[in-house]
């Protein structure tokens, strides 16, 4: 069985942008948590491969495991939206969610409140 590999790469910066988009992210905020300026972040969402040093930082400022960065595609992330939304035919779409989506956006938010009030008490004591 012959598959067109091509089709299949991973674009590991593309990735890097969906995730942070999906988690509501800007790219200020995680140049700021890398260290890094703005445009470096636009850099590293532009190249097809990251260094793996890179990724596992990316990966630790998202909050995300490395694999999700390295192995998201087009299939999967189409899947996993999927798996929350069914479109019934008639132009809506039917939510299917086993949990409440605004509780999670909150805990979201309080987790970038309480890392950002550490982050905050760790350089006012430097």
């Amino acid at each position: 069985m012959n598959t067109d590999t091509a089709s299949k790469k991973i674009h590991q910066g593309r990735n890097i942008k969906r995730l942070r988009e999906m988690l509501g992210i800007k790219q200020e905020s995680l140049a700021f948590d890398l260290g890094v300026t703005q445009s470096t972040v636009s850099d590293y969402e532009q190249k097809e491969q990251l260094e793996d040093k890179i990724l596992e930082k990316v990966s630790q400022a998202l909050k995300v495991p490395v694999e999700a960065i390295k192995n998201m595609n087009e299939e999967t992330t189409n899947n996993y939206i999927n798996t929350f939304y069914e479109n019934k035919g008639d132009g809506f779409f039917s939510n299917n969610c086993t949990f409440n989506p605004l509780d999670k956006v909150v805990e979201l938010y309080e987790r970038m409140i309480k890392d950002r009030d550490e982050l905050i008490e760790k350089l006012s004591k430097k």
